[in-house]
């Protein structure tokens, strides 16, 4: 069983508590049909839990298998210099199927900003290099696929993703 490598940090993703005793870090792809599922059962534990519990997603595209992985992570990082992040992290997986310019125009547009606003961080090379840091610290933990999950720091070896409200549930219970 592989560890996660890097710890929650300040400027990570996060829903819940940064102190919970019960931490989730996820490193998944906006194209990847698997985490499209997985997401719905992240959400579910977020809304269950709440500060229960701490959320952490970070971008691992597979851009080999998802050519649209990038450019929605791309729009993620963007809305989080909003302070938009996970407005958008929802949008862009319940559209999933629509992941493209037409959708990214519609969610830059929902922050209140223009698509010159967004091509300029783009330009600036932050978006990438964060989404980069996340494939970074995904490798050194022995990521190789999404959706993958860790739970307080241990990878989690799911049977199905309802064993992930299990696995987590049960954690809660202890604390």
């Amino acid at each position: 069983m592989s560890t996660l490598r890097y710890p929650i940090v300040a400027d990570d993703h996060l829903l819940g508590n940064a102190r919970a005793a019960v931490q989730l870090v996820e490193y998944g792809d906006y194209q990847c049909p698997y985490c499209g599922e997985a997401h719905l059962v992240v959400k579910e534990l977020a809304r269950r839990y709440g500060q229960q519990i701490a959320v952490v997603f970070r971008n691992f595209p597979l851009t080999d298998a998802h050519p649209e992985a990038l450019n929605a992570a791309l729009v993620a990082e963007f809305a989080g210099t909003q302070g938009q992040f996970w407005a958008a992290h929802d949008a862009l997986y319940e559209n999933q199927d629509q992941l493209g310019p037409e959708l990214y125009g519609q969610i830059v547009a929902s922050l209140g900003t223009t698509a010159d606003d967004f091509q300029q961080a783009i330009d600036s090379g932050a978006l990438e290099q964060r989404i980069r840091h996340d494939i970074d610290t995904g490798l050194r933990s022995g990521v190789n696929g999404t959706p993958c999950f860790f739970i307080n720091g241990q990878r989690a070896d799911l049977s199905s993703f309802d064993s992930l409200l299990d696995i987590v549930g049960q954690r809660v219970a202890r604390t």
